[in-house]
């Protein structure tokens, strides 16, 4: 019986990937409404019972994003789920969080933002091969409607290429 538990454990807990990451959330979104330019790697402040929630995959990233206020970066809009076995203590699953960044990527990333068109928007949160949560931003132009339409054209058509390539190699 005791196996059965931890094998159900298991099932509910991150999946790790070929790098080391168990990712919890990733945000698809944010691929298809910007352009990413480039990804940072940052810690994130959290207590004990978000980091519990988090081995749960209790968490969304849907419309969230990065402020860089007094030259420290704020994950803005995640909702961490309180824990399941957490107590009163548990803190608010929507408060703004401190992204860990070294100052002179606050820097770069407060004078890019400060051209038009450009935001920073966390694409994943994951654990890293030490068990460490971390959150891979980006920096992201906005795409217009077109932009969108033009790449899932792309796409598609990349994918019947594909498709074709794929069903001629067979024979």
């Amino acid at each position: 019986m005791h196996h059965e538990v931890i094998k159900r454990l298991e099932d509910t807990m991150a999946k790790k990937n070929d790098d080391g990451r168990k990712n919890v959330a990733r945000n698809r979104r944010a691929y298809h409404d910007y352009d990413i330019l480039e990804t940072f790697e940052a810690g994130i402040a959290l207590t004990g019972t978000e980091v519990k929630s988090l081995r749960e995959n209790n968490c969304q990233l849907t419309e969230c994003f990065v402020i860089i206020r007094k030259d420290e970066a704020w994950l803005v809009g995640v909702h961490i789920s309180p824990y399941s076995h957490g107590t009163y203590n548990n803190p608010d699953p929507d408060r703004n969080r401190k992204l860990l960044l070294h100052k002179h990527q606050i820097s770069y990333l407060l004078q890019k933002t400060r051209e038009r068109g450009m935001a920073i928007v966390p694409l994943q949160v994951y654990f890293d091969k030490n068990n460490r949560v971390k959150v891979e931003i980006g920096l992201a132009r906005g795409r217009k409607n077109y932009d969108k339409r033009d790449a899932i054209a792309k796409r598609d058509s990349q994918r019947e290429v594909d498709r074709a390539m794929k069903e001629r190699s067979r024979y």
